[in-house]
Formats: C-alpha cells, structure tokens, sequence
C-alpha cells in the first residue's frame, strides 16, 4: 500500500497549484490533506469520502482549495486557487482504511504519503 503525492512547487501569491496523490494497493474509505510548515504542527487541510461525494475544509483554505478525486485511477486531487504565503508548507495526502467519523485529527489516518513542498513567494 503506497500514497504518492505529487505537483508541489514555487508559486506567487494568487496562483494556483494542483496536488495530485496516487494511492496503490487498495482504496480507502477517506482520503484527505494536510500540511505542515517549518516550526508548526502538522494541520488538516481537507478531506473526501471515497463512496460519495462528501468534502469538508478547514477554515483557512474553504473557498480556496477543492478536493475531488477519481475513483477509476484511485486518485485525489487538491485544486489550490489564490495562494498565499501563509500557504507554503509541505503538503500530504493521507488515508483512513475505515471511516473513524473523524477527520481532522492526523492521528486517524492510517497511510501517509511522502509530502510534497508548496512555497507561495509574496
């Protein structure tokens, strides 16, 4: 079982970046991101139900990001619109083998990827 995140890069405050995480091996009942920047704790972002169309955001990217995902590739996008410098951070997909109703917590999350650098330059 494997996540791979990818599309992390440099971009100016405004733009947008598009994540993608290639999940291997098996799908997963929740999909989601979160992001960690230097001297932070590690924070959710978002995350999809993989049966149904069911996202949810935290406060700071809602209306921003969207998250969609192709069942088909077993892919999970995030769509990063009108970025911000207080957005750069390593980005990770992560995976709940079984939905624990719980989202934001890291510590339900069973399968991380590797994290991919997000740096938005002001």
């Amino acid at each position: 079982v494997q996540l791979q995140a990818s599309g992390g890069g440099l971009v100016q405050a405004g733009g947008s970046l598009r994540l993608s995480c290639a999940a291997s091996g098996r799908t997963f009942s929740v999909m989601g991101w979160f992001r960690q920047a230097p001297g932070k704790e590690r924070e959710f972002v978002s995350r999809i139900l993989w049966s149904y169309t069911s996202t949810y955001y935290s406060d700071s990217v809602k209306g921003r990001f969207t998250i969609s995902r192709d069942n088909a590739k077993n892919m999970v996008y995030l769509q990063m619109n009108s970025l911000r410098p207080e957005d750069t951070a390593v980005y990770y997909c992560a995976a709940q083998s079984a939905d624990s109703k719980r989202y934001t917590s890291d510590l339900m999350y069973d399968y991380w990827g590797q994290g991919t650098q997000v740096t938005v330059s002001s």
